[in-house]
Order: structure tokens, then sequence, then C-alpha cells
């Protein structure tokens, strides 16, 4: 049988979201929902966030209203001195209130839609692949669910039993692999084995190389912190910088854009320092879910870097108990932070958790002060590691007065300068030239465009204005197949 032309899948994708009537949201609209259809947002009031309806996929957004199913400002907490330690302001974008309770279904959307409007990926025939550490694949396959087409979710063995749960209820074929979050390698080796298996019946969709990814960032997320600036700001204030772990390299995207607004903002980027990639050319294991390393991903901008943060895993685990233990909550208090903000550190999950100590590491490591704002992201909630709780307590037994003491002064107000770099450019040039071993070696990358990665100074700005041109395509894609019409 010959194979389909790219118009051909085109006219099947858009035959199939007709029949099903689905439509498809804009990078602008997810940036600001308040351009979403009126008939869409009154829909919207009935149906839950993370109802498996198609409609949601306009809740891709920042800006959800989880009490009135509306849109509002951007979700968000602040994090005053008593619970950080330092006078910088701390800002955390939080996850929670995306569908599935994590920003990845904004990630994943970019990916799968880039497939779709350009007729590569023919959802009557063709599978999802959706290769991950945790939440990206949950992200993928409910964005799947919604769009009509069969997923196939792979992850490690070892993360939290909560998300293979969550995943079998979007019916997505699962495959576990050996290990854990640091073991991303035997993920790829799974992806190549199907891919063996059933050729053209699948389509990866790779976080680490797929540049959906962190466009979503740039065009959604970085927008969406430079507005929370914006909330606070006065005459004095300095947008410092912000601070992600690595993982993916997707919401680096968003440094990307803020970098164009606030050139003189320091980009903080951080690992797992019991992996120590970007810090050392290292390798390990650890349990800090969401931020999967040993390799670096290809659509990490390494030039853009400014600041590099191990993040140890021991004190990440005892503060995700001081945040959520009655004990932690107890001894918080007493130390000046208000109840309001106590009842909302569940919306830190540890990925999460880890951001903000790299946020704290990097006020102090530049000496940061009250004008100095600093911006960060929770991808996730608490919702997803309880099994996590329990096995800490397990471990280390309950969490008392005297282990919360030990626990804010000794791992939180205690977090220090140890393990940072700031990268000169030999050392960038060292961490990028990281990429030839996994995207050359194994998966199929040219050195071509590895070294334009580096040295093509137009490369990036190039990958990020495709926000726009995927913009363009998406609203030809709705007028094709005449869905829009029915809530203009």
């Amino acid at each position: 049988m010959a194979k389909k032309t790219r118009e051909e899948v085109l006219e099947n994708t858009i035959q199939r979201f007709k029949e099903k009537g689905l439509i498809l949201p804009t990078y602008e609209q997810m940036r600001n929902p308040e351009l979403v259809p009126q008939k869409i947002k009154e829909e919207l009031k009935n149906i839950g966030l993370w109802d498996f309806n198609p409609l949601n996929l306009f809740r891709l957004t920042w800006k959800n209203d989880p009490e009135t199913g509306e849109f509002g400002k951007v979700n968000y907490i602040e994090l005053p001195t008593e619970l950080t330690g330092v006078k910088a302001k701390i800002f955390v974008l939080t996850g929670k209130f995306f569908p599935t309770g994590a920003h990845k279904v904004g990630a994943t959307y970019g990916p799968l839609i880039e497939k779709l409007i350009n007729g590569t990926f023919d959802p009557t025939t063709q599978k999802a692949l959706w290769p991950s550490t945790g939440n990206y694949c949950r992200g993928g396959a409910y964005d799947s669910k919604l769009l009509g087409c069969e997923a196939i979710a792979i992850l490690p063995e070892d993360m939290s039993q909560e998300r293979f749960e969550w995943l079998k209820e979007t019916g997505a074929e699962i495959f576990a692999t050996h290990g854990s979050e640091s073991n991303v390698k035997e993920i790829y080796d799974k992806v190549k084995e199907l891919m063996a298996e059933r050729g053209d019946e699948i389509v990866n969709l790779n976080q680490f190389a797929e540049i959906g990814n962190p466009l979503w960032h740039y065009a959604v997320t970085g927008p969406a912190m430079e507005e929370v600036f914006g909330y606070h700001k006065d005459e004095n204030s300095r947008f410092a910088g912000i601070f992600l772990t690595q993982g993916s390299a997707g919401t680096l995207g968003a440094g990307e854009y803020l970098k164009t607004v606030f050139p003189n903002m320091k980009l903080g980027v951080g690992e797992a320092v019991q992996c120590p990639t970007l810090l050392r050319n290292g390798y390990g294991s650890h349990r800090i879910e969401g931020i999967g390393d040993k390799h670096i991903p290809w659509v990490h901008n390494i030039r853009s870097m400014d600041f590099v943060a191990g993040i140890d895993d021991e004190p990440n685990m005892h503060i995700m108990r001081l945040f959520n233990e009655p004990e932690g909550h107890k001894y918080l208090l007493e130390q000046g932070v208000k109840q309001e903000l106590i009842d909302q550190l569940h919306l830190l999950g540890i990925s999460g958790i880890a951001n903000v100590m790299g946020a704290i590491k990097q006020a102090k490591y530049y000496e940061m002060d009250e004008n100095d704002f600093i911006l960060t992201i929770g991808t996730d909630s608490m919702e997803m590691y309880q099994s996590r709780m329990k096995e800490e307590q397990e471990r280390l037994g309950d969490f008392t007065h005297e282990v919360a003491a030990m626990t804010y002064y000794g791992d939180l107000m205690g977090l220090g300068t140890d393990n940072i770099i700031e990268p000169n450019y030999v050392e960038l040039r060292r961490m990028h030239n990281l990429k030839y071993f996994t995207w050359i070696e194994q998966q199929g990358k040219t050195v071509e465009e590895l070294d334009a990665q580096w040295y093509d100074r137009d490369y990036w700005t190039r990958e990020w204005h495709k926000a726009d041109e995927w913009d363009a395509k998406i609203k030809e894609f709705n007028a094709r197949t005449g869905v829009e019409k029915k809530f203009l």
C-alpha cells in the first residue's frame, strides 16, 4: 500500500475532528483565555477540570479558576522571608489547576498539535507514543484521549503508584521500564523496541527532543510569569531571574521568552546533586520526581543558562514533610508563616519544592534584596505523591515537633551556595557537547544540527517564532473542520 501524503493524512484528521466535534485552542488563547469564544466559556462552567471533555483543551492555561470554572488571573503563591530565609521575593506558578493537576498537558499539546495540523500524525491509524518520567506521559495520554487519539505511555517502574493508577483511567497502553527518575536511556530503549515492532503505527513524541514542549512554555508560561511580576512591581522592582530544574528543558522555554523582556535577568537551572550531569558530567539516581537526567535534552538551549545548582534529594524529601505534615504546619505557624499560605503548601509537589530550593540558593548566591523577584514553577501538587509521604514515614518515623525544627533550620533556612556553577563559555560548551553522546550516537540526530544549535545565533530564535506559525495553521485547521462555527 502506498504511503499517504501529508495532505491525505491531514484530510483524515480533519474528518476525524468533524465527526467528533473537536476544536483546537491557539497559543494566543492559552496565553490570554479572555479570547476564548464566549460559548465555550459558558460550557466550561459545567465541565469538571479533570473531565475527559475536549473543551478542556481550552483550560491549558495558567489562568483557570477552579471554583467558578471560569478564567481569572495567573495561579501562583508568594513565599515570604519566614519560609525562604531570603529577602528576595519568590513567586511560584502552581500547576495544580490544569487538567490532570499538572502543566504538562500544555507541554504535550504542542508536540501533538504540531503533527496533527501538519499531516504527520494520523489519529485514525496511528498511536501517540509518550516516553516520560511521569507527568509528561500523563499529560500526553490526557490530550490524546481528548483528541480521539490512542496513546502509549512509557515511564520508569519506580515512579509513584498514583501516576500508574491514573494512567489506567485514560485507557492508554502502559509500559513500565527499569529504574527510577534517572533511568532515561531505558525509556529510549523501550521506544526503539516498540517502533521496531510496530513501525508506522507509532509516532514518537519525545519530550526531550520535541520543540513543541519548550515552545508552549515560551508562548504561555513566560508571559504568565511576566504578568505575575506586573501584579506586584513598583518603581524599584527588578525581575531578577527564574529558577527551574532542567528535566526535559520544557519549562526553560519560559526563560527564553523572559530574556527577550528582561535581558539582565539570571536563568537558573537545577538538577539533583545525586545525578550531577550539568555540574560534573555525572550520573546517579535520585528521588526528585519530574526532573529526568543523565543526559542533556535536545531542546535545551545551553547558551541561555546563567546559573546551575545541584539540589540534594534528602533535604527535598524532608521539606516535603515539613510542608505537608500536621507538626510541620504547626511549626511553620510558630515561625510566623501565615495560615493562609500553610494551607497552600500542598500545591508544591516534589519537583516544585526542588524549584523553590533552587530559587533560594540563587537568591543567596547573588545576594538579592527585597527589590529582586525570582519566579519558579510548581509543576504539580502533592496529590500524586501521597505514597511517597507514607514511604518517608515508614523510613524515618513520625514527623515530630523536633524533627520539624531540624528540617526548618537545617534543610530550609540552612540551604547554602554549595554545588553551584556560574558557567563561563567553556563550561557551557562542555555541557552542550554532552548532547552528542545521546542524540548523535543513540538517537539519530546530526552533528550539523548540533553545531547549528551552538554557532547559529538565529537557530533558537527561529524555533521560538514557530508559535505564531502554528497558531496560523491551527486557525486554518479549525476553519477546515468547520466545528468552530457552532461556538461563534
